[in-house]
């Protein structure tokens, strides 16, 4: 499915060949994120993804980077969440080794222009304003603070307006240089391409750099001892809620039970919330679940969004469904369609050469192995109904709710009524 290749500095390359692609991806993925900053540099690895495309000691300005992926009919972005920063670009399948070289010296030739940090502080400083601005965005990082306390993981990945104005460049530089090097990140190239041309110009690009220590991460806290909420009063239309769960590390052995768990509670239009929720009681027009699996802890978080004036009738109902789990064994039917429809949503996300390279960085930066789509197909169609309920079980437990409003609510009294149990 790979090739492996580790250069004299310690540098992974990930070659994944997809034959009958006709484009490349190519990515640079950093084990860095959100979750290994200190308070006061909150914001501080997504302020570095900014600033790699604003210039380099090849190309100086944001221009030329911009014009140099684009002047080969490419794109290219990157993201910065709790635990990696990722760098992106895909291209025609003649331009492989041009995409390498243009990423690579991103990653390694940054100038952290201090004109152009400047700018950079206040267009990060509207994102945060305009996250805050939009309440189904917000109530994402309002849940964050609930689950997580005083903790990383509960702090925004873009940092607040005060810890963006604290970080130096100086500090900046800093930051990048413990985090950013050889053993710290990998080199991912998918589709299809020559591979000694692509080894050659990363080993010409990145062949020198010296490696360093991996960075350490704060433990994720342990289970919480009782409910906790967080309601926001707002004058909006509509309200939100967001409801989380303890979930399960990415390496733990029920990860995939816990996959078909979450679609059949809230994936996609047959599944029971929807149903429920929105067909059969019309309390919601958009309502789900996700699975957030990071490298020691975990979340499954329900979303909905609401009549403020229904929204404790809603919350009742995905409070039903939850015990409705944990109650009854799932449908041999139910459980069969689930499973089809997490094979097959896997199947077509591999149809592009960048899902090719995602699947193969992650599971090599997180995971002793990296297991073969047939591998993971595998796993899924041997979950059982007796793992979903006992899963369920496990994690619908009133003292791990935590709930988290926004929206025209006052003081939510309902709403914590409900999760206080």
């Amino acid at each position: 499915m790979y090739q492996e290749h580790v250069l004299d500095n310690g540098l992974k390359i990930l070659l994944v060949p997809v034959p009958g692609f006709q484009s490349v991806s190519a990515g640079i993925f950093v084990r860095i994120g959100s979750r290994y900053e200190r308070a006061a540099e909150s914001g501080m690895c997504h302020l570095i993804e900014h600033m790699l495309f604003k210039g380099t000691t090849r190309r100086p300005t944001a221009r030329l980077i911009a014009e140099a992926i684009e002047g080969i009919g490419g794109i290219n972005n990157a993201y910065t969440d709790y635990e990696t920063t990722v760098y992106y670009a895909k291209v025609a399948a003649s331009q492989a080794t041009t995409v390498v070289n243009i990423l690579a010296d991103m990653i390694r030739h940054p100038l952290f222009d201090p004109d152009e940090l400047e700018k950079e502080r206040q267009i990060i400083g509207e994102e945060i304003n305009m996250v805050y601005d939009t309440p189904d965005d917000w109530i994402d990082e309002l849940i964050d603070q609930v689950v997580w306390p005083d903790h990383p993981l509960g702090r925004s990945v873009a940092g607040t307006h005060e810890t963006l104005a604290g970080i130096s460049r100086a500090s900046l530089v800093g930051f990048y240089a413990r985090n950013y090097h050889p053993g710290n990140l990998i080199v991912v190239v998918s589709g299809s391409f020559q591979p000694e041309a692509i080894l050659a110009e990363v080993e010409t690009m990145l062949g020198d750099w010296r490696p360093a220590a991996a960075p350490e991460f704060e433990a994720a806290p342990g289970l919480q001892p009782e409910a906790r909420w967080r309601i926001e009063d707002r004058p909006t239309e509509q309200g939100h809620l967001c409801l989380a769960l303890p979930g399960l590390p990415r390496t733990h052995p029920d990860r995939y039970v816990l996959g078909v768990l979450n679609t059949i509670l809230g994936e996609g239009m047959s599944s029971r919330l929807f149903l429920t929720i929105r067909e059969e009681l019309g309390l919601a027009y958009a309502v789900d679940s996700s699975l957030t699996m990071l490298q020691d802890t975990g979340t499954l978080v329900i979303y909905a969004g609401v009549d403020s004036a229904r929204a404790a009738q809603a919350l009742q109902a995905i409070l039903n469904e939850l015990d409705h789990l944990a109650a009854e064994p799932v449908p041999a039917e139910e459980l069969h369609k689930a499973k089809e429809y997490i094979k097959g949503r896997l199947v077509l996300g591999l149809e592009n050469s960048f899902s090719w390279a995602t699947w193969v960085a992650y599971q090599a930066l997180f995971q002793e192995t990296v297991k073969t789509p047939a591998q993971v197909l595998q796993a899924y169609d041997a979950v059982t109904a007796v793992e979903v309920q006992a899963l369920a079980r496990q994690i619908v437990n009133p003292a791990g709710y935590n709930l988290a409003a926004v929206g025209p609510f006052g003081p939510g009294d309902a709403l914590v009524k409900l999760v206080r149990g």
